[in-house]
């Protein structure tokens, strides 16, 4: 019987790898030719075939351009000066300081289930975590940092997309079902219609605005992720919303930030407000017309409270 050998290397097919990195067929031929990078081997019927190391750098690539850096000036760096690179930009400050030793062990031991693939765990030590802080305060003492931790893994190359994933539904879950039992009062204001931009696939930072929102009683709307600008302002226009909260991830293109929120602020009428929060630098950093920028999450209380006062005193 013959079995393959252990050294012998894996190859990807060209479509395996744009699957995998979400980098087109079209775009790789052209980074072979005007980069030398890649520099695929070929298979027995000459089709391009790519090692293991080649996509790990590809994927790094695909990060940092999502982050607006451009190809002719990252694609010949070596791998280890691209993973500085990366590192430097997702080590971004928890956006809830772990002062005491026992929270940063606590969110140490989270991380060892998710890359231990231990979702039965993990479920049930976070669910321990909600029914013994509250809503209030698991979301930002435990899902807001641990979240952060995820995505910078993830961002390094560390974590696996499926234990993100893992992460990603198991927290879903618990603050969809809290989320439910807080029902708001008829009429209750402001309403606030959540959702991402098409580009932004990430919802767990509109699921801790939802439920921060929701435990000052204001009403709540979510569309889920990736909704086309339009589609925004229609369904403003039909629940009759006084806010449109919108939430970015460190992934998320600066310059599809700054665009997409001066598209709507446009299309949106002037007594919609508009509110961005996330972790994309970009929110840090610069001021945006029109848009009021939550940096952190104990911003939703005083921000609704500040609504309140300037509306119902109108």
């Amino acid at each position: 019987m013959n079995f393959r050998s252990d050294a012998e290397p894996v190859l990807l097919s060209i479509a395996a790898v744009e699957r995998d990195t979400g980098l087109g067929k079209d775009t790789l031929r052209v980074w072979e030719r005007r980069y030398g990078f890649p520099q695929p081997g070929r298979d027995g019927f000459g089709e391009r075939t790519y090692t293991l190391d080649q996509v790990e750098k590809l994927r790094i690539i695909k990060r940092l351009m999502d982050q607006g850096h451009r190809p002719g000036r990252i694609v010949a760096l070596p791998t280890e000066e691209l993973q500085r690179l990366a590192q430097g930009l997702y080590a971004a400050p928890q956006s809830v300081p772990m002062h005491a030793p026992e929270a940063h062990e606590d969110m140490q031991a989270f991380m060892q289930l998710i890359t231990s693939s231990d979702s039965e765990g993990l479920r049930s030590q976070l669910a321990q975590a909600l029914a013994h802080k509250g809503l209030k305060s698991f979301v930002t003492e435990v899902v807001a940092p641990l979240t952060g931790m995820v995505g910078d893994a993830w961002m390094r190359g560390e974590l696996e997309i499926y234990e993100e994933h893992l992460y990603t539904e198991c927290v879903s879950g618990l603050l969809r079902h809290a989320v439910s039992t807080l029902e708001a009062k008829p009429g209750a204001k402001p309403s606030v219609l959540l959702t991402t931009f098409p580009q932004e696939p990430h919802g767990m930072g509109l699921l801790m605005a939802e439920s921060m929102m929701a435990l000052q009683g204001a009403r709540c709307i979510s569309l889920g992720t990736q909704t086309p600008l339009r589609d925004i302002v229609q369904a403003a226009q039909a629940h009759h919303v006084n806010a449109v909260a919108l939430s970015f991830s460190v992934s998320m293109n600066p310059n599809h930030v700054l665009d997409g929120l001066a598209e709507l602020r446009k299309a949106m009428p002037r007594e919609v407000e508009l509110w961005a929060g996330g972790r994309c630098p970009i929110l840090q950093r610069r001021e945006i017309a029109g848009v009021v920028v939550l940096h952190t999450l104990d911003q939703i209380a005083p921000e609704i409270r500040r609504w309140r006062e300037q509306n119902e005193a109108a």
